[in-house]
């Protein structure tokens, strides 16, 4: 990087320090998925035990996850989203539709059922005014949203 480069301020670049990565945003699908366990998580991820180990311990020193203690003999834990876990599903579903239309739009791998029945296709809408919240209609404000 150049001597003089002044990245952005951004709140997109600080979450992709902490969850912008494969394994942990497969973690994370695990862990919406009730999958808690280790030997699980490895399974479904093919992440390596030694990759997988890295990410939970990032997950829960930033708190996105948190681990519980299921057997004293040997020693194990379950993992568990925390509030701010639960939260990153949102992200899961919304980067789920945009593979669903340009990788899989003939037959999409995976589909969530809403609790209305119907299958789940999620939008980001502004709280506001409850208008779907599109590219254009919205510009960044606040610190490191100008150039110059």
């Amino acid at each position: 990087m150049p001597k003089d480069a002044r990245p952005r301020e951004c709140s997109v670049a600080d979450t992709l320090d902490l969850v912008g990565e494969r394994w942990s945003l497969l973690v994370i699908r695990e862990l919406s998925y009730g999958v808690r366990r280790f030997d699980q998580i490895v399974r479904n991820t093919g992440a390596s035990r030694d990759i997988l180990t890295s990410r939970l311990r990032k997950l829960e020193a930033n708190g996105v996850i948190r681990r519980e203690r299921y057997s004293d003999h040997p020693v194990r834990y379950e993992y568990h989203l925390t509030p701010a876990g639960m939260e990153l599903g949102d992200v899961l579903l919304v980067l789920m539709r945009w593979g669903d239309r340009h990788l899989h739009a003939d037959d999409p791998p995976v589909r969530w059922e809403h609790s209305c029945g119907e299958t789940v296709s999620p939008m980001v809408i502004c709280r506001h005014c409850g208008n779907e919240a599109r590219r254009g209609a919205h510009s960044p404000t606040g610190r490191g949203a100008l150039t110059s």
